[in-house]
């Protein structure tokens, strides 16, 4: 069953108070080119004045045909013609076929322009909306409702387009307007207070159905999040094989023809509405019209107009009238298209709470003392659950402390405390005894290199996804090929057919995939990439076998030498060479102390360790 249709979202005043984006919007676009924004203008100016000219002069061609009519002439062309009373026809003949082409060449122009000027401004749109995004807390990212926001924000950068060309095509109808109604003014006033009074209902129902269209998307946001993602899911090489091996693709395509079919009803339903009031208030413009056309027939045949006059009027108040319905539409679905531009700007809108302070500092380097978390606690936004709570410790420099716990005690949560994705809700957290809040934002995270678990595989050739790690030295090779060969990389990108420069993944045409452990091992060459002082490897190594994790992290002690190192991991083998290592459970320590310690306590650690070594013998 459809769904029933959203209610408008918006009155008639708040819809017209959404009009305050064109402003920012034209700034921008007068900001992408301005020579391409004057030519736009300038040749709509133009056109503006072609088409009351056009009429004018067929105004002139009609009343002169007429005249040659009453001398005579329409048997006697070539007498006519020698003795030159056909010069005035055939110079209005010649104007008029010049104001065609320049009317089509002129329409060719704007559209030249337009179609650069709408790419430019997509481009510079969707780079602000990427570099806004850049700013945003994680924390911004996790909440479903800027989800939202940034899905409905991203389709704006490429759907509003033609706004440029309707918001420029419609003050060039202005123009024509205002010329049109300055001829029907001198003939007939009353047939303007006609024409208005015809047009204002359909005005209205236009205005109506394009809040509720806007409703019933904005409404639809989440599903249409839910379309995009199982049709990822359903033709996607990352779900490929499990798609084949469950047979996954009938309940994708279920839930998606569900979906798809429930949001269509609705769409059906509101266009259904839409047609027929459309078409029964555009039938008053239709009455208004031939009232007129009347009107001016009759004062034709009194002798009031001749037949040229008859023509220009008519055809002023049906080219007047279409012009009209045209710029009220328009100017509706401008209204309706400033409603999507506020969720673009909307978005732009959203500050980040994890910023930089005005007088922030540089971090020490090198770092003398350490970290210290002073009584930190963290809840998720909208957890009833804290993530941690209550947790106090140090991290000395140049130490390696390693994190263990059961899934959900809180590691993973820790290290983001630690890199500042996200600020503790109760306590603080000190970097040589100042609060991390105290330091630049991007130099904190400059001395921070970390590899998380669900780290990206970038479709980038495999140089690029190692140089990614320190951005500024992307194009440094030797200091890539070192990073690859800490990481234990660079026999995978040995075996790669154009090493370096292969791309890899599979996304793209020549694209050659690895496996789940040679991947962990390129993003683990990122994270030394980077010339940090602190480095955390946050269970990068899932996917490798044990033997494999162990000489990962052997050298990654070996070459944490003078570096702040956390490493995190459920192989407690693996583990053990920290100099500390820390227990949490249920985001609380419940153990801090190196691996002899905590096994001669008999707690948890001791507990765990025994349950995977067992698993071994």
């Amino acid at each position: 069953m459809p769904p029933p249709l959203p209610a408008s979202r918006m009155n008639m005043r708040q819809r017209f108070s959404a009009m305050r984006n064109i402003a920012p919007f034209l700034r921008e676009i007068w900001g992408t080119s301005r020579p391409m924004t004057l030519a736009s203008i300038g040749i709509r100016l133009i056109r503006a004045f072609l088409p009351i000219a056009t009429l004018f002069v067929g105004k002139l061609i009609i009343d002169e045909a007429v005249h040659l009519l009453g001398l005579g002439v329409e048997h006697e062309l070539l007498p006519a013609w020698h003795a030159g009373q056909l010069d005035h026809l055939v110079t209005l003949l010649a104007i008029e076929f010049a104001l065609a082409i320049g009317a089509d060449l002129l329409g060719r122009l704007v559209a030249y322009v337009d179609t650069l000027l709408s790419e430019r401004f997509t481009n510079a749109t969707s780079i602000r909306l990427m570099e806004h995004a850049a700013t945003l807390d994680l924390e911004d990212f996790e909440d479903a409702d800027l989800q939202d926001k940034l899905d409905r924000a991203r389709r704006q950068t490429m759907g509003r387009m033609n706004l440029l060309s309707q918001l420029f095509g419609q003050a060039q109808d202005v123009i024509t307007v205002i010329s049109f109604a300055a001829g029907l003014l001198a003939y007939a006033p009353w047939l303007m207070l006609l024409l208005a009074v015809a047009l204002i209902p359909a005005f209205i129902g236009e205005s109506h159905f394009n809040a509720l269209n806007y409703a019933l998307n904005f409404q639809w946001t989440p599903e249409r999040r839910q379309l995009e993602y199982l049709r990822q899911m359903g033709a996607s090489v990352d779900t490929a094989k499990e798609v084949k091996i469950f047979n996954l693709n009938r309940f994708f395509i279920e839930r998606f023809r569900f979906l798809s079919d429930t949001f269509y009803a609705g769409n059906r339903i509101l266009a259904g509405k839409r047609a027929l009031w459309g078409t029964l208030l555009a039938a008053l413009g239709t009455l208004g019209y031939y009232i007129a056309y009347a009107y001016i027939a009759w004062r034709t045949v009194r002798g009031d107009f001749s037949i040229g006059d008859l023509t220009f009027l008519a055809g002023s108040f049906r080219r007047l009238r279409q012009l009209l319905e045209s710029l009220l539409s328009g100017f509706s679905q401008v209204a309706s298209q400033a409603l999507y531009l506020d969720d673009l700007y909307s978005f732009f809108r959203i500050e980040a709470k994890i910023r930089s302070k005005p007088d922030a500092i540089p971090v020490p380097a090198p770092i003398r003392s350490g970290f210290v978390f002073d009584n930190v606690g963290f809840r998720y936004e909208g957890a009833e659950r804290w993530a941690l709570r209550g947790l106090s410790f140090e991290l000395h420099a140049g130490e390696v402390l390693a994190l263990v716990g059961e899934n959900g005690a809180g590691k993973t949560t820790l290290v983001k405390l630690l890199a500042r994705l996200y600020d503790p809700d109760e306590g603080r957290i000190l970097l040589d005894g100042r609060d991390l809040k105290e330091y630049a934002l991007d130099d904190l995270r400059a001395n921070i290199g970390v590899i998380f678990q669900d780290f990206v595989r970038y479709h980038l050739t495999a140089a690029e996804n190692i140089g990614v790690g320190q951005i500024d030295a992307m194009h440094d090779r030797a200091r890539i090929e070192r990073a690859a060969h800490r990481g234990m990389a660079d026999e995978v990108i040995d075996s790669l057919p154009k090493g370096f420069d292969q791309v890899i993944g599979r996304r793209f045409k020549d694209g050659v995939d690895l496996s789940g452990g040679q991947w962990q091992k390129v993003a683990i060459a990122r994270a030394y990439m980077r010339d940090a002082q602190v480095m955390i490897l946050d269970e990068p190594t899932a996917a490798l076998d044990a033997r494999s994790e162990f000489e990962v992290f052997e050298r990654f002690k070996e070459l944490s030498d003078n570096r702040t190192a956390v490493l995190i991991s459920h192989r407690f083998s693996s583990v053990r060479m920290a100099d500390r290592i820390l227990v949490l459970a249920e985001g609380k320590l419940e153990a801090s102390g190196t691996h002899e310690e905590l096994m001669a306590q008999h707690g948890r650690y001791a507990e765990l360790f025994e349950l995977q070594a067992s698993g071994y013998r």
